[in-house]
């Protein structure tokens, strides 16, 4: 019945999924072309406003990247990877090592995205060394956790208007994460996910016979050459004298400032990710090799958030934005804004495949329609926030790091993530319209 289901939809993926950046000039020319032709711009005003918002977002863009760089870091620590080690071994059986990826997927992902794409590849590989099972679906398990990212303590929506500053601090203020990430009704959807998430993953089991495995010896990882530390360079590099005076300087900046009563935002999330990845690596060389590696993911934020922020220009500048805003108003209702706010931003999030870029492009339109409804704006930033990390189910973009670091490729776990897809989208949805 799954193989039924998913093998249609994987070669559609496969026919028609091009990279991200595809999508994000697509977009850009679909709104250039639609601020002409509803608002009556002028292609040349449309290009001026484009160029100029071009650059709006680089702050913004620096800490997405970080949160996920920071993550991978943190991941990458011996102590963070010895505990997978010790945590697989209690694998004893198929079902038991999909269920124990699906939880360790969803906590890590809790916790930091970047954290939790790591952790989960890392962990589906060291519970496959164990158990053999269905390779694909391990993988699987491990990115259904990331469905709870925006949920989380590093969501970019919830984190961003809790972060003075913010693009959109004239129109709603700084909301506090006791409004977002720990409201009772996100924390209500997250318990649910935490519940639905391992069992549907269970359900899925392949039969032995439908299976795939993969050899436990193709999953040994090279050991890293160790310097030698013959010069004054290489001795600096390898001092653990360097790492504890930093990193202990970073955690008590970060004891003192939750202890004056500071709040959750994305830049101590941030700075408490790098500063514990600082310590848990030991020495500046192990630190920057981990660096190397996780900086390759963030390729994508690099190149494309400057389109966003020109995106979000033409929209607010020529009007565009309150149009499409207005026109929401006219159907949705308090009760409903939030369900349609979350769909469309599922459908967003196909050609914004970042919740930071995706919530530049939607809030101009979301959050004027919340107002004029009596919407709270935290509910309807949550809304944006949960549709983003909806149709991450079945947009690859994120689950690339994963995939690259188990060795698989997209089309190898599409199938089994579509019906989680329309499993958490029933969730999401109920909790944010009812609860």
């Amino acid at each position: 019945m799954l193989n039924a289901v998913s093998r249609p939809l994987v070669r559609l993926f496969e026919r028609w999924l091009p990279d991200p950046y595809i999508f994000v000039v697509i977009l850009t020319l679909i709104v250039m072309i639609a601020a002409m032709a509803i608002e009556g711009q002028t292609p040349l005003a449309v290009v001026e406003m484009w160029g100029s918002g071009f650059w709006g977002l680089l702050a913004f863009s620096m800490q997405m990247l970080l949160v996920l760089v920071t993550g991978f870091m943190m991941a990458s620590t011996p102590l963070v990877k010895s505990g997978l080690q010790k945590l697989a071994g209690l694998a004893s059986s198929p079902a038991a090592a999909i269920m124990l990826v699906s939880y360790v997927g969803l906590a890590a992902s809790w916790l930091n995205w970047g954290f939790g794409l790591v952790v989960g590849a890392l962990f589906a590989k060291e519970v496959a060394r164990k158990v053999k099972v269905d390779y694909r679906l391990l993988v699987a398990s491990a990115y259904s956790g990331f469905i709870v990212w925006h949920g989380g303590l590093a969501g970019s929506v919830p984190l961003a208007v809790a972060t003075e500053g913010h693009p959109f601090q004239d129109m709603i203020g700084i909301i506090g994460t006791g409004e977002t990430i720990f409201s009772g009704f996100n924390l209500a959807i997250v318990l649910c996910l935490f519940v639905a998430v391992p069992l549907l993953n269970r359900a899925m089991l392949p039969t032995p016979d439908e299976s795939v495995y993969v050899d436990p010896k193709q999953l040994e990882e090279a050991e890293p050459p160790v310097a030698k530390g013959d010069t004054p360079a290489e001795r600096m590099e390898g001092s653990r004298i360097l790492t504890w005076l930093i990193g202990l300087s970073g955690l008590a900046f970060l004891f003192d400032y939750f202890v004056s009563g500071g709040a959750l935002t994305l830049n101590i999330v941030n700075f408490l990710f790098l500063f514990v990845a600082i310590l848990l690596h030991g020495t500046p060389r192990n630190l920057l090799a981990s660096l190397n590696e996780g900086i390759k993911g963030g390729a994508g934020i690099v190149i494309q958030f400057p389109f966003y922020a020109g995106i979000m220009a033409i929209m607010v500048d020529s009007g565009l934005a309150g149009s499409i805003s207005s026109g929401m108003v006219s159907f949705a209702s308090e009760t409903s804004l939030p369900f349609w706010s979350f769909l469309s931003a599922g459908v967003v999030n196909f050609f914004v495949p970042s919740g930071g870029g995706q919530w530049a492009v939607q809030a101009p339109v979301i959050l004027p329609a919340a107002a004029e409804l009596g919407v709270d704006p935290a509910r309807a930033a949550m809304s944006v926030a949960w549709g983003d990390a909806w149709t991450n189910m079945i947009q690859p973009f994120w689950a690339l790091p994963i995939l690259g670091i188990a060795g698989l490729k997209a089309k190898d776990i599409m199938g089994f993530c579509t019906l989680h897809l329309v499993v958490s989208g029933v969730i999401i949805s109920l909790g944010l319209t009812f609860l």
